[in-house]
């Protein structure tokens, strides 16, 4: 497999940095990622990796546009409010580079449907608003060991961790049961800076390059929250759970193999 002369113009960017290489290029561009969510965090996300060269990414979201969305979810313009979210996303992504194969899922992701829409992906980067979700995603790919990468944002905070099923701590590792649903506001009640889920997509678009070209340090083991306040970043250390309901199972599978 070799880069066409548009790629290499294309990607020419980060084509010249001694940390990337042709090798890396082809190895994105035969990759293929799910994105869940095409909102504050999922716009910045599939963006990034859409524009880096991504070969396939599929976009999972089953809500419409609406006016509210805007200040946090570039992907969206004003003429958009009423669509599909997911469609919409497709549409952008393809103009922004022809050479990725976007296919949007304007369906909501939930336990029943997860391991489905993630089979036969390289990565999946959860950008969901919910932690049902969040699990749900977190099972699945641990269940198929699809690397994953989680991201959460709400008013000027954020967190990211990458999760490599078998070898790493995963969301549940972490955070083993979700929290009462009224010890947490919502997006709605405590609000959110679209610059801040800008930083916290961009970031998860990052880790997933990693993942997939083996670039760099992905942030496992670790979760790293982003106070944009004061712009700290703290990193927080993870372990797998030998009792982890989603992973620890990968360990017995991997082992019996």
């Amino acid at each position: 497999m070799t880069l066409t002369d548009s790629e290499l113009e294309r990607y020419s960017r980060q084509l010249v940095l001694p940390e990337w290489s042709g090798e890396a290029q082809e190895r994105l561009r035969g990759s293929s990622a799910i994105v869940v969510g095409a909102g504050a965090l999922g716009s910045p996300a599939a963006t990034y990796l859409a524009a880096a060269g991504l070969g396939r990414i599929g976009v999972v979201d089953s809500d419409d546009v609406e006016l509210s969305n805007l200040h946090r979810q570039p992907l969206h313009y004003t003429p958009d409010i009423g669509l599909r979210k997911a469609e919409n996303a497709a549409v952008k992504l393809r103009a922004l580079n022809p050479e990725v194969e976007v296919d949007p899922y304007p369906a909501r992701l939930g336990s029943d449907n997860a391991e489905t829409i993630v089979t036969g992906a390289d990565v999946v980067v959860d950008c969901a608003d919910s932690f049902e979700t969040r699990y749900a995603v977190n099972d699945a790919c641990c269940a198929l060991g699809v690397p994953l990468v989680e991201g959460a944002v709400l008013g000027l905070g954020g967190q990211v961790m990458a999760i490599v099923p078998g070898q790493t701590a995963c969301y549940r590792c972490a955070f083993p049961a979700p929290p009462s649903p009224e010890s947490v506001p919502s997006c709605r009640e405590a609000g959110v800076l679209g610059a801040v889920a800008g930083i916290v997509g961009s970031i998860q678009a990052l880790e997933a390059l990693k993942l997939l070209t083996g670039l760099g340090t992905p942030l496992v083991d670790r979760l790293l929250h982003i106070d944009g306040a004061t712009m700290e970043h703290t990193l927080i250390a993870t372990e797998r759970r030998e009792d982890c309901a989603s992973c620890s199972r990968v360990a017995a599978s991997a082992q019996s193999g």
